[in-house]
Order: C-alpha cells, then sequence, then structure tokens
C-alpha cells in the first residue's frame, strides 16, 4: 500500500494515535492534532509542547502511528522513526497554517502553538483489520486539469487569460471563488488583478508578503491549505491591522481585499517561473474540508502552467514603435474638470478626492496625463511608455502589461470619466471625457 493512498486521513478531521516508548520499555500512547503528508516515504507530526511523546522520540526514535479514514472509517497503522524538527520554512509554514484551521475548528484558538514539525520516515503500513464503509466516488481532476489547459495555453492576452483561468475554475472544476495576484518584487506585495465570484472585484487590493495565506505561500512559495475557517489567517483583519500599523493615510489608500464572509476553506498556491515568483492564485470555499490533497496537486499543476504563461508574455518583446503615435486631438473636453492629485512619494493618485491608484500603476497614469495635458497626447505604446524615465519600473523585465491592466480596471470601477482603451497589441489610449485638472 502506498502512502498516498491514505491522504484523506491527514486532514484533521479524526485525530491520530501515537504510541512511544522510553528507553526502559514504558510505553506512552497520546493524541495528535495534526499528521502531514510529506511525500512517499515521509509525514510530519506537530510539535507543540514538550511533553512525554517528545521526550521518549528524542531518546528512542521509533513510534506507531494510527490513523483513520474520516469518510470509510479504515484503520491504518504505520510504523515511524523519527527524523528530524523543523522549525521554519515550507513545511513548517503549511502545518502552522493548517493546524490554525484545526484550532479554530474545535474551539482552541490560541492554545495550539506550533513550534516545530517532526519529520518521520515510514518504515511500513498496514490496513488494521475491521468493518469499513464505502469511499465516496472520485472526482476526476486529472480531467479538469487537462481541459482548463488547454483553454489557457495558447493565450497570448494577460487580461484573457485570467479571466479564462477563473471561468475554468468555476465550470471545469466547481470552485466559484477565485483570485489571482501578482507579484510586485520592490514592494514585497502581491496585488489583486483578476477575481470571480465576489461582490467586489477587489482588484489593486494588496497583501504583504508573509500575511495571511496568500502571502505566507508567496514568501514560501509552497502551498498552504486551510480545510477549516481561522481567525489567524483572515484577510480583512489582517489587512487592516497592517493599515492602522502604518497610519491614516494606508487606511485611505487600503482597496478592501476580495473574500468571503465566512471562508471555510482556503488554499492559495504559488506561481513560479524560472525560479522567480509571479504570484499567487487563490481558491477558497464556504463549506469545511472543500480542498483536498488532490486538489491541491492539480491546482500546483495549473499554477505551475499559468506562472510559465505570464513569464512568457512578460518576456515577450514590445512591438516596434514606429513613432506613428499621434499627438491626438487638442480639443478641449466639456464639463466640469476632474482634479487630479498625486502625490510623488508613493505614487499615489486620486480622482476627484478618491483614491485610484498608487505605487508603479501611479507613476504610468501620471506620465499619461502629463502628457496628455502638455501635448493634448491621446495614443501612447509601451515600448516608449516602458523607457519613459518618469515610470517606476523596478526593471525592463516587469510586468508592464500588467500594471496597465491594473491601472485600466481601477479606471473603470471607479467610473470618473477617464479609461484606458486597448488600440492594438503593445497600444493603448488614453479617453477623458472631461478635462483633466492636476493637482500637486
Amino acid at each position: 500500500m502506498k502512502l498516498d493512498a491514505i491522504r484523506g486521513c491527514f486532514e484533521g478531521v479524526v485525530p491520530g494515535t501515537m504510541a512511544t516508548a522510553s528507553l526502559d520499555g514504558t510505553p506512552n500512547v497520546s493524541y495528535l492534532s495534526q499528521v502531514q503528508f510529506v511525500d512517499g516515504d515521509h509525514v510530519a507530526l506537530t510539535y507543540q509542547f514538550f511533553n512525554k511523546t517528545r521526550a521518549n522520540l528524542l531518546a528512542n526514535p521509533h513510534a506507531v502511528l494510527a490513523v483513520v479514514d474520516p469518510v470509510t472509517a479504515a484503520h491504518y497503522r504505520l510504523s515511524l522513526e523519527f527524523l528530524r524538527t523543523e522549525t521554519a520554512g515550507p513545511l513548517f509554514e503549511s502545518m502552522k497554517a493548517k493546524l490554525a484551521g484545526i484550532a479554530s475548528h474545535v474551539g482552541m484558538s490560541g492554545v495550539f502553538q506550533l513550534l516545530g514539525a517532526d519529520v518521520f520516515r515510514v518504515h511500513a503500513l498496514e490496513q488494521v483489520p475491521g468493518c469499513t464503509l464505502p469511499a465516496q466516488p472520485e472526482r476526476n481532476l486529472l480531467s479538469a486539469l487537462r481541459r482548463t489547459l488547454d483553454r489557457i495555453r495558447a493565450q497570448r492576452d494577460l487580461e484573457q487569460l485570467l479571466a479564462d483561468t477563473l471561468e475554468a475554475l468555476a465550470v471545469e472544476w466547481d470552485i466559484g471563488h477565485a483570485m489571482a495576484l501578482l507579484y510586485d518584487a520592490p514592494g514585497q506585495r502581491l496585488y489583486t488583478l483578476a477575481s470571480r465570484g465576489y461582490e467586489v472585484s477587489g482588484v489593486g487590493s494588496e497583501i504583504a508578503l508573509g500575511d495571511g495565506v496568500i502571502g505566507v505561500a508567496a514568501r514560501e512559495r509552497t502551498p498552504i491549505r486551510i480545510s477549516h475557517m481561522s481567525s489567524e489567517y483572515a484577510y480583512n483583519r489582517t489587512i487592516r491591522d497592517n493599515a492602522q500599523n502604518k497610519g491614516l493615510d494606508a487606511l485611505e489608500t487600503a482597496i478592501p481585499l476580495p473574500g468571503l464572509r465566512q471562508s471555510r476553506s482556503q488554499l492559495a498556491v504559488p506561481m513560479v517561473a524560472a525560479d522567480r515568483l509571479i504570484g499567487v492564485l487563490y481558491v477558497e470555499s464556504p463549506l469545511d474540508l472543500r480542498f483536498t490533497y488532490d486538489d491541491e496537486d492539480a491546482l500546483v499543476a495549473l499554477a505551475a502552467q499559468l506562472a510559465l504563461t505570464i513569464h512568457l508574455l512578460q518576456s515577450a518583446p514590445d512591438t516596434p514603435d514606429d513613432g506613428q503615435c499621434p499627438a491626438g486631438e487638442t480639443t478641449r473636453a466639456p464639463g466640469e474638470p476632474i482634479a487630479v492629485c498625486h502625490y510623488p512619494e508613493n505614487d499615489s493618485v486620486f480622482l476627484d478626492d478618491e483614491y485610484l491608484i498608487k505605487g508603479v500603476a501611479g507613476s504610468i497614469f501620471m506620465a499619461l496625463v502629463r502628457d496628455h495635458l502638455e501635448s493634448g497626447r491621446s495614443e501612447f505604446s509601451n515600448r516608449a511608455l516602458r523607457l519613459d524615465p518618469r515610470v517606476r519600473l523596478p526593471d525592463l523585465s516587469d510586468n508592464l502589461e500588467a500594471r496597465l491592466l491594473l491601472l485600466s480596471r481601477r479606471l473603470a470601477e471607479r467610473d470618473a470619466g477617464v479609461r484606458i482603451e486597448k488600440t492594438g497589441r503593445g497600444r493603448f489610449r488614453l479617453h477623458a471625457q472631461r478635462p483633466l485638472l492636476l493637482i500637486s
């Protein structure tokens, strides 16, 4: 029997039981909050406090673990050998997040604290004889993955790529709540570029590296999955607390992150290509135990393809600038001026005293506005914008298209009389329905 065949026993629904022995042979039996599947030969157990079990393992590394399948009630017995304790890194963070969900589910938030992830080698696995219930029919995630990859593999437009991915998650995977966030390396943050299934899109909302399920998954570059709601990883509180710590300005420019009010299951999968963090694919559900190890495996494969496609789009050369971008109409637009207020410190932009955007996208918008006001220009190219010293792109490989898409969607949501229209590959137009008034 393969270890990955019983991964359903490691979801924390039924506590595992471990037997250890001291050097003189005195046995000890204890319940475990969590067992984590590591690979085909290893599992990890939670180290939460120093007790008799811990003392026995340090003196005698051999143990026996009993686990139960929560669906079939099948019992399994594993012969283990203690190898090491990890106190940081992907495995530790994954177990820490999952333990927080288990603690919340059983009313022990603040009591369960992970000190380390104890890694064990599995020497033997056997099923204990006894009555069992029928297993649930398996979902064909491989088929869903194949159809999704067929939809996105040939995409050459970032906006359509993300839209197709989120639609496929809803149609093929029955995952109705999802978002895609891209990574801003200089700011050490992730920003929401696309979402589906929420009352508000949250485009432009940010989460810091290391905050919540999404931030931890990005920082450690490992999937983070929670099967039960955890207040410790609740995003609305996390974002607001961080903003309050940074002062009133941070609160004024904080766009609410989309999310379910009662999110019971969460899974964040990092998108990595060419050893570079591209972003995070995040899904959630109002149901407990919605995402299993199998869902995690399949979404990791999807995120890898998505990251590679985005990386290729980022690396694609811009359309050569033929110098034919016209200055545009100089006729003054009718109506009351739109007040454009810019704060250079972080390139935050307000339209008629309401927050629009900040950061690189803010510097892009201000470059367009200044050219429009000074020369009446309305037609622009990605190539020229990428080389513009006023635009604070971290480097030439930065995803300019993602920044433009973010800006375009924020302008559309604000509906303040300014928008960006794509006019061709690598070209776009700034359209102002009313005059623009720059306030520095």
